[in-house]
């Protein structure tokens, strides 16, 4: 049966893609383009909310478990903590490590004609964009979209999650019509997918998006000689 959380994800999904199918026929640095994109950060979010809850998830258990819980002056009962802790230094270094692998791949990729023109393509619209603007949309797009791939959409999936919610991200992000923005999604969204696993949040899925995305900022226009 189908549940009102998978009819609503489904719904976001195809409204962000349709979204996303207008960002880049846009022209860059134009209000529509910002519009656009303020308008599918909104969609992601306000989507993933509805079809919550969004959790920010915990690395552990690290923490000792209490034998008994234990109750305040004014006699309320405090709540045991969930185990271990909030995950920040490693899908830092692990959105870097990513970065990483991109810049090897861009080596090749800058190569390919076809292949780096579609690279190109991206990358023009952040040339044309402020630097602290095309940051700060970059970072607010990127939690955005972990608020609802790896957040709402990986509940409502019932089996193979991971593989599940990767495929729609990829599916979601081709409508560009860029294939490689379409590639990228595939491998970072199973990364962040495998992250929601373990933590059970978002926390760690944003952190390494927003590291690997910003660093790409400012890493390929300098490979690629945008």
């Amino acid at each position: 049966m189908v549940t009102r959380q998978q009819l609503t994800t489904v719904g976001v999904a195809v409204v962000g893609a349709t979204i996303l199918g207008f960002l880049l026929r846009v022209d860059p640095g134009s209000t529509t383009f910002y519009l656009l994109t303020l308008l599918l950060a909104g969609v992601w979010t306000v989507g993933g909310f509805l079809a919550g809850p969004v959790h920010l998830g915990r690395v552990g258990p690290l923490l000792p478990a209490r034998k008994e819980a234990p109750t305040s002056a004014a006699g309320i009962t405090e709540p045991e903590p969930p185990p271990g802790v909030r995950p920040w230094l490693g899908p830092f270094v692990l959105g870097l490590a990513l970065s990483a692998l991109f810049v090897v791949g861009g080596l090749v990729v800058r190569e390919i004609g076809p292949l780096a023109d579609a690279v190109r393509g991206v990358l023009g619209y952040a040339s044309d964009t402020p630097l602290v603007l095309i940051v700060a949309v970059t970072a607010i797009n990127g939690v955005a979209e972990e608020i609802f791939f790896r957040g709402a959409l990986y509940d409502a999936v019932p089996h193979h999650k991971e593989i599940v919610t990767t495929l729609v991200y990829a599916v979601a992000t081709l409508a560009t019509g860029n294939p490689m923005l379409a590639f990228a999604a595939l491998l970072i969204g199973y990364v962040t997918a495998h992250q929601r696993r373990i933590t059970g949040g978002i926390l760690a899925p944003a952190l390494t998006h927003i590291t690997w995305s910003v660093s790409m900022l400012f890493i390929l226009p300098a490979l690629f000689g945008v």
